[in-house]
């Protein structure tokens, strides 16, 4: 008999819902496509709804539902971290106790409650609920759908119940957790500090911070200066990875901010950065230490988690892996033959890590073999489908022009043309994707070629700073023409060099130039994907998991003679990425879009019958 599994996150941050049957996965997806708030916290009413419908079952078909942390022990966690800061944190914890003692403490019935709203009436055969602790369903995540039998396991985020970090080995069907560092000390609340000091907003611009710190002065005076305070007065990073933090500087612990503004002001010798302010060189440089830092301490981690566990592979979780520029570094080092990231690598993918944890820990269930070194996330495009009457309901809703193309071949051709010639393109196709990044289903693409793309997709299209770098997306076969990879990167997980052939040589004193002049210094012959200090966020694409987005892609490379692409997720600046075609017509409308593609519809901005008001671009 098939195990059905629901998994659910929820009431942190990026809430979600993931059903399995047996080990596969089914469907899974993020509550914030179906509301369009980012990174939606409540109940994923909508998710569990779609997964459950997806799979074509009911609330009292499942085998088990579970929630992918206990809520009884991180209310421990909460109340010992106040005793211990006493009276510090007063207004905090006036802050969040009602919502606890309200709502939280009885997960079991919200939980129940809000299954019987979806399910219209009472559940009369209740599956069994189950409640893993946070980071065994981050490892549980990692390692499971992972295409190895064996391997280490790293999970790293801010904090879950008590641990914020653990090293783990996964070995057939079974995890053991081997070491685990407990909060206050945390490098993702370490690096989510720095977050807030550089002025964007936690739990939502670490990957800006990652993308700031190319434009820091690598080996500088103050970058040093910077990355000897941090270890001297913020962190002790020990050899084994482990680091202790300098709480008497952080406010995180109980109080209504990450970090204690005044302290570090004296330490760095800049003001904590506001919101939209321009940045400047001493925030770049802070950028570059601490992501130095953070690099350190991941390396050691994981040569801690080789010796421990024997493992020439590793499996990463956890919101610190979706830090691409460590990842690479860390494939780079040699520490592990083999590397694989969870696509959803924060608290979202804590929904399949759930339900797996479920189904092996709690079910015994024996884990099936990989197949041939393929993982189990079937390119991570698990969300909803929509067919062709979509596009039908548009027209009657908008009075939407398009132009059907009944061969794809000629689709692609057609928009592998319009590329070429410097439009940009809205691409819509199958499945949505699972995860932080558009991988080709719903995403907007340009020519790489074009050395003004950068500029044109951040101030025109996604709203955005214009420091922010673009990934490509590469034909699997082609990757190491362009990038000193050497592994495929399905999921825009891995930073890796440009090909030192494929460079043009910068100016002298190219440190030293103005953020923008550096930015728009024509580095390759990618220079829309290359970022400042020519590295790129890859994704590879395999004609096996995402045919269409690989013929597109192949189309683009015969006609200029480049096997790739600009891919960026089809959204603008804080909005999520778009679920149905509704959601990317709206888009479409109100950025400078050329095209949008819905399956095999092509729409030309110029012929729509009305244009929605655009956004002002604040971004210089």
């Amino acid at each position: 008999m098939t195990s059905r599994i629901l998994g659910i996150s929820a009431f942190y941050h990026d809430s979600a819902a993931a059903l399995l049957a047996d080990d596969e996965i089914v469907a899974a997806a993020q509550e914030e496509r179906f509301t369009r708030k980012k990174h939606d916290s409540s109940f994923p009413f909508n998710a569990v709804r779609y997964v459950l419908q997806e799979g074509g079952l009911g609330v009292e078909d499942l085998t088990a539902i579970s929630f992918y942390d206990k809520p009884y022990l991180k209310f421990e966690r909460l109340l010992e971290t106040y005793h211990a800061f006493a009276p510090a944190g007063i207004r905090s914890y006036l802050s969040a106790m009602p919502v606890w003692i309200k709502e939280k403490l009885f997960m079991r019935k919200l939980v129940w409650d809000e299954l019987e709203k979806l399910n219209g009436s009472k559940v009369r055969r209740k599956p069994q609920l189950l409640f893993p602790e946070h980071h065994l369903s981050h490892a549980a995540s990692a390692y499971y759908p992972s295409p190895f039998d064996r391997s280490a396991i790293l999970t790293i985020d801010g904090v879950g119940e008590w641990a914020t970090s653990t090293i783990g080995r996964g070995d057939g069907n079974s995890i053991t957790v081997l070491r685990e560092l407990d909060f206050p000390h945390s490098v993702g609340l370490l690096y989510s500090a720095f977050t807030y000091f550089c002025g964007f907003k936690v739990n939502n611009g670490e990957y800006k911070l990652m993308g700031l710190a190319p434009y820091g002065h690598p080996g500088s005076e103050r970058v040093e200066k910077y990355k000897r305070t941090v270890r001297d007065e913020i962190v002790d990073v020990r050899d084994d990875g482990s680091i202790v933090m300098n709480m008497a500087n952080f406010n995180y612990a109980t109080g209504m901010t990450m970090v204690r503004e005044a302290t570090w002001k004296r330490l760095f010798g800049v003001p904590v950065r506001k919101p939209e302010s321009p940045l400047t060189q001493e925030y770049m440089d802070l950028a570059l230490a601490v992501q130095q830092v953070t690099e350190d301490i991941v390396m050691k981690m994981a040569g801690t988690a080789r010796r421990l566990t024997g493992c020439n592979s590793l499996v990463l979780a956890g919101g610190v892996a979706l830090n691409c520029v460590a990842n690479g570094k860390l494939l780079r080092s040699g520490a592990f033959d083999q590397l694989w990231i969870q696509p959803a690598a924060g608290d979202a993918g804590g929904a399949v890590g759930a339900a797996y944890a479920a189904y092996h820990v709690w079910g015994g269930n024996p884990r099936t073999a990989p197949d041939g070194g393929v993982d189990r996330m079937r390119g991570s495009l698990l969300g909803p489908r929509y067919d062709a009457t979509s596009v039908r309901r548009l027209a009657v809703k908008y009075d939407a022009r398009f132009q059907d193309v009944d061969n794809f071949d000629s689709l692609c051709a057609t928009v592998a043309g319009l590329l070429a010639d410097g439009k940009i393109v809205g691409w819509f196709q199958g499945r949505s994707e699972w995860g932080p990044r558009a991988l080709g289903n719903r995403s907007i693409l340009a020519d790489p070629r074009n050395p003004e793309m950068q500029k044109r997709l951040n101030l025109s299209i996604k709203y955005r700073e214009g420091f922010r770098p673009f990934a490509p997306s590469v034909l699997e076969e082609d990757r190491d023409d362009y990038f000193d990879l050497g592994v495929p990167s399905p999921y825009m997980l891995l930073v890796a060099p440009v090909k030192s052939e494929r460079r043009h040589p910068v100016p002298d004193n190219y440190e030293s130039h103005e953020m923008m002049d550096r930015l728009y210094h024509t580095r390759s012959d990618i220079p829309a994907v290359t970022h400042v200090d020519f590295s790129a966020r890859i994704q590879t694409v395999s004609r096996v998991t995402n045919e269409r987005y690989w013929k597109l892609i192949r189309a683009f490379k015969q006609i200029t003679g480049f096997g790739l692409v600009v891919n960026t997720s089809f959204n603008v600046r804080g909005e999520p990425i778009v679920l149905s075609p509704e959601d990317a017509y709206q888009c479409f409308m109100k950025t400078e879009m050329d095209y949008l593609v819905v399956h095999n519809s092509l729409f030309t901005k110029s012929e729509q019958p009305e244009r929605h008001c655009k956004q002002p671009s604040q971004w210089l």
